[in-house]
């Protein structure tokens, strides 16, 4: 088999697959068309937004193609999501509320008080929220910030934030209102396990990939994530219960808070002066995730449903919108109603379901091919599964009360992939069996035995050529075939670093602020999960750091466990080096900006002891890979 980088048609299997969809949903159904087109004021007269360097950041008509009729190498049904997604601009959602859309994988909403506006979640990038307000005041006057809200915890509702409000505004005593322990999840999520969630983010959002009917599509949440520079402006004003009110700017908010729904820290808010309800992430026009692809904890899709019941209670009767932070709005009461009925019968059927067959004794996998969704359910386009999935929930779920084991000894003490692979390989033949089966697999449209069976030879050869090129083909077959943009995302990347190698990850969090905003505990934390442990088995170094704007802390590597101790605990250790220095100093010498001979040399740094220890506790730190490898070992 010639290899070749060139993406395919779509196989027989996969195009007649695509077209029965068309008579099994209700394609004539418009009315979603029309609400997410209802209140339209127009959009940016440039499409590339740019980063400082000329950098394009996002590309407005980057998914032009769209508006042409479904192809065969596209879910009929994500396709028409994606449609609906893709439309940008800026939209009234009723008098005062104005939402940017299209701009970045997330909505911006802006809510007009009596001297400015107040500004919800201000996307990924500092870049397309600038851009994104930029428009609004096009249209709505140069109104200034007064103030900034973050509904949830994600980089996607707070990234952004420095293209709405510069340094000079956030330390003048502009409100910025959050959750209640906001702050802790945004950090830890993005600096603990950042670099493996960005690296599998770029498969799940396939930013990399090109913009077309064989490639990327969006990702039913959003069409994909932007790309620029990521911010974090601390809260002022903590939301700490549900009923909690609040006025800014003359705007009143009522607030519900929704810890471990969508977010481990996330809020709804009602305008009751406005009728109109945010539900933040909690409502959406797709089924969520209960884990995401690119990995997180698990969501509780039993609180999950209670929260949207406790919504309806409090606030359906006083609102005539429901408006998120993705898709657009619903509109009128009634359809509010039966809106947030709906995504509650969903998240609470599949934790219902999954524990009845769980208890039954079926496995996670076993659930998954199990699981079908009420008829009621399915036949509403806001319960398909364009990000979240029927098939990985259910596996949440079961993740979530069982963990990982099946229960069946045969799968305690497995080999690890490559070790396996070379195993299977040999007892089935040896590579040139197993492909030239495989082909007929996929000629008799076995996509997904293919992938599964070829996966051994890959992690058994990763330069088996013709192993790769069918790989790479069946992937791209699933692709074509998913309705789920994430997954579709997942398949493409897969085939595309199978037929030219790594692509890298287009995006970081670990930003500036991040970093800045973490505690000294998290600080320290983020430090030892760096730690080579095999490497430091032998090693005993303590360091103590006099900070000069904080506490005293101590730093000890023994046992291959970076521990820590500050504040008047950190007294009695005594330590192999001390070094007077405040937290920025910290910071830079160890995150390895500045060497630990540099930093002595520094005025206001002092130092006592053996500096070398300092250096060789750094030298046992590891650096996290961002390009790992995921189709091969």
């Amino acid at each position: 088999m010639s290899r070749t980088t060139e993406s395919k048609s779509a196989e027989p299997a996969i195009a007649k697959a695509n077209q029965a969809l068309r008579q099994r949903f209700p394609f004539d159904d418009t009315q979603d068309m029309a609400d997410a087109r209802r209140g339209f004021m127009g959009t940016a007269s440039e499409n590339l937004i740019r980063s400082s360097d000329g950098g394009v950041v996002w590309d407005l008509d980057a998914y032009g193609f769209l508006e042409r009729d479904c192809p065969d190498t596209a879910n009929p049904s994500l396709w028409r999501q994606s449609r609906l997604v893709a439309d940008h601009g800026l939209f009234e959602v009723v008098a005062g509320i104005y939402q940017v859309r299209g701009f970045d994988l997330s909505n911006m909403t802006l809510v007009e008080g009596e001297r400015g506006v107040l500004v919800i979640d201000p996307l990924i990038s500092a870049e397309t929220a600038a851009a994104a307000l930029a428009l609004y005041r096009a249209h709505r006057g140069d109104r200034p910030v007064t103030g900034v809200l973050y509904t949830h915890s994600h980089v996607d509702h707070f990234g952004g934030v420095r293209g709405v409000i510069g340094d000079t505004e956030a330390g003048s005593g502009l409100v910025v209102i959050a959750p209640e322990g906001f702050l802790e999840h945004a950090v830890s999520e993005n600096v603990y396990a950042g670099t493996a969630m960005a690296r599998r983010a770029a498969y799940m959002y396939g930013a990399a990939l090109p913009k077309g009917e064989r490639g990327q599509i969006g990702a039913g949440l959003g069409q994909t994530t932007s790309t620029g520079s990521v911010g974090l402006v601390p809260p002022t004003l903590d939301i700490t219960h549900t009923g909690q009110t609040e006025t800014v700017d003359g705007i009143r908010m009522v607030f519900q808070l929704t810890p471990g729904t969508e977010a481990p820290a996330e809020l709804n808010i009602h305008f009751p002066d406005r009728a109109a309800l945010c539900m933040a992430e909690n409502a959406t026009h797709n089924l969520h995730n209960l884990l995401s692809l690119r990995g997180a904890e698990v969501r509780d899709p039993r609180v999950w449903a209670r929260y949207l019941t406790e919504a309806i209670t409090l606030f359906v009767a006083a609102s005539d919108v429901a408006f998120a932070s993705h898709h657009w709005p619903v509109w009128g009461r009634d359809r509010v109603r039966t809106f947030l009925s709906e995504q509650r019968d969903l998240y609470a059927y599949l934790h219902d379901q999954t524990l009845r067959m769980l208890n039954q004794g079926f496995t996670a996998l076993e659930i998954a091919e199990r699981m079908e969704m009420p008829p009621a359910l399915e036949r509403a386009w806001h319960t398909h599964g364009y990000y979240g999935s029927v098939s990985h929930n259910t596996k949440a779920v079961y993740q979530r009360y069982l963990g990982w084991f099946d229960g069946n000894p045969a799968h305690l003490w497995e080999h690890p992939p490559a070790e396996a692979a070379r195993r299977y390989v040999e007892f089935m033949g040896g590579a040139e069996e197993v492909v030239r089966r495989a082909r007929q697999s996929f000629s008799d449209g076995d996509f997904r035995w293919v992938v599964q069976v070829v996966n051994h030879v890959l992690f058994a050869d990763p330069e088996h050529a013709d192993a790769r090129q069918l790989q790479a083909d069946a992937l791209e077959q699933l692709g074509y075939g998913s309705e789920n943009g994430t997954w579709r995302n997942f398949f493409l990347m897969g085939a595309l670093e199978l037929r030219q190698g790594p692509v890298g990850t287009p995006t970081t969090t670990a930003a500036p602020d991040l970093l800045a905003a973490m505690t000294l505990e998290q600080f320290f934390d983020s430090l030892a999960i760096r730690v080579d442990g095999s490497r430091s088995w032998d090693a005993d170094i303590t360091v103590r750091f006099h900070l000069t704007d904080g506490d005293p802390a101590v730093l000890r590597l023994h046992n291959g466990v970076l521990t820590h101790v500050t504040g008047a605990g950190s007294a009695t250790i005594v330590p192999d080096v001390e070094i007077t220095l405040d937290r920025s100093a910290l910071h830079t010498v160890l995150l390895g900006s500045t060497t630990p001979d540099e930093l002595a040399r520094r005025a206001g740094v002092e130092v006592a002891g053996d500096l070398r220890k300092l250096t060789e506790l750094l030298g046992h730190l590891g650096t996290p890979d961002p390009d790992f490898a995921i189709v091969t070992p």
